[in-house]
């Protein structure tokens, strides 16, 4: 499996509902991606205050890189995608992926 980590930084006139709206259509992608699985996002609560101002985020997780190739290339997550990088401070500077192998083998 793949867990698809994105930390964002939103600029400071984005509001709730628009960032809300957004992972939700991102969420919604999960009935048209085979594999795509397991869609969470919000804001922090980690009490430790280390999020650079990267505030929101999400995380997918796919069953397999096929299937999180396919969201990659899916025309609905480029466009949403976009839409994402032009609410964030500094466009892809506001933005951080990670992709982790979950139950691989140490």
């Amino acid at each position: 499996m793949i867990r698809h980590i994105v930390l964002t930084k939103f600029k400071a006139e984005v509001l709730d509902p628009e960032i809300d709206s957004l992972f939700a259509k991102l969420a919604d992608l999960q009935s048209q991606i085979p594999g795509m699985r397991g869609f969470d996002g919000g804001v922090s609560v980690s009490p430790e205050g280390l999020e650079q101002g990267f505030r929101h985020g999400f995380s997918i997780d796919f069953d397999d890189a096929a299937a999180r190739d396919a969201y990659l290339e899916h025309p609905e997550h480029k466009a949403l995608g976009g839409q994402l990088v032009g609410l964030l401070e500094g466009g892809v500077a506001g933005l951080v992926v990670f992709d982790l192998v979950i139950g691989a083998p140490a």
